[in-house]
């Protein structure tokens, strides 16, 4: 049963890297411009410390994860990103997620963290820039 399911594993992988890379992004638009929703930090001045960056680093990793793109350092950073967010503003209100309302915040990071490990998947613009990089590689030729 689970060998006929491991072939369909770099489609799934592909598939929850987009859902991710979508929902990432949008929360990072949702901050920046407040769409598709206003959150009581949204649009903050440009380059206000810290809503700006994360709503910027948001959408930019966000973009990366839905078309494949540097999608291991995307994820490394965009995990590092909502680590900061949970220890730095709802872990002192609580010790667990469900008692500080960081539960967004723990799930992103873990989220991203398991592309980092397991890469893009399919539907991926990282597997072109690998097949490029492999077809114009110039030989090594040894000289005696």
């Amino acid at each position: 049963m689970l060998s006929s399911l491991e072939k369909y594993a770099p489609w799934a992988i592909g598939a929850y890297r987009i859902a991710i890379g979508i929902l990432f992004c949008t929360h990072g638009t949702g901050v920046l411009w407040g769409w598709p929703n206003e959150t009581p930090t949204s649009r903050p001045d440009l380059g206000a410390w810290p809503w700006w960056w994360a709503g910027l680093i948001e959408v930019v990793v966000g973009a990366l994860l839905i078309v494949g793109l540097a999608t291991r350092p995307a994820a490394l950073i965009g995990s590092g990103a909502m680590a900061v967010a949970y220890f730095w503003k709802h872990q002192p209100d609580g010790l667990f997620p469900i008692e500080n309302g960081g539960q967004g915040s723990a799930l992103y990071c873990w989220a991203l963290l398991l592309l980092v490990f397991v890469g893009s998947g399919r539907l991926a613009l990282d597997s072109v820039v690998a097949r490029r990089n492999t077809t114009t590689a110039t030989p090594v030729v040894a000289v005696a």
